[in-house]
């Protein structure tokens, strides 16, 4: 080092700000990063860069709860089928089979079938799953539940 830079750190010895005014208003970079609080100037002096090109630097990140990484399951109730069928029909996009309406819910959107409300008409439902009950109206109502194993092997025949 010069004899330059060492002067006034030499005059100084004793002070415990070395002339810089309140404590903290001069500490260097390195004390700060080695602290490990934020990149230096974020708040003030740089304001305008993080505006414009870090502007997700201040906000939430990090940890994700396990519970909204779930998937949603779109339910559908046995009573709902009854308004579905229309529905299809009216936009002549309902197939038939065995001379039963047959509604393919997995295509339709919905992984889960229940039990509330009832059914009038018979029909063939293809679903990823359903509840005991939801089985036990639609064989009352004169129809049944598809398993992806049962339809394979209805089109090999």
């Amino acid at each position: 080092m010069s004899p330059h830079k060492l002067r006034k750190t030499r005059k100084m010895r004793g002070s415990r700000t070395h002339g810089f005014g309140q404590i903290g208003s001069h500490t260097h970079k390195r004390w700060r990063k080695m602290k490990g609080d934020r990149k230096v100037g974020r708040h003030k002096g740089l304001w305008t860069y993080t505006v414009k090109y870090e502007p997700d630097y201040f906000g939430r990140r990090g940890f994700t709860s396990p519970r909204s990484l779930r998937q949603k399951i779109n339910v559908i109730n046995v009573g709902e089928l009854n308004e579905l069928i229309e529905k299809l029909d009216a936009e002549k996009k309902l197939e038939k089979k065995k001379e039963k309406a047959f509604l393919d819910l997995d295509k339709l959107g919905y992984q889960k079938l229940l039990a509330t409300g009832t059914i009038k008409k018979p029909v063939l439902v293809k679903v990823e799953s359903y509840s005991e009950s939801a089985a036990k109206k639609i064989e009352e109502a004169g129809g049944q539940i598809l398993k992806e194993q049962e339809e394979t092997a209805e089109a090999k025949n």
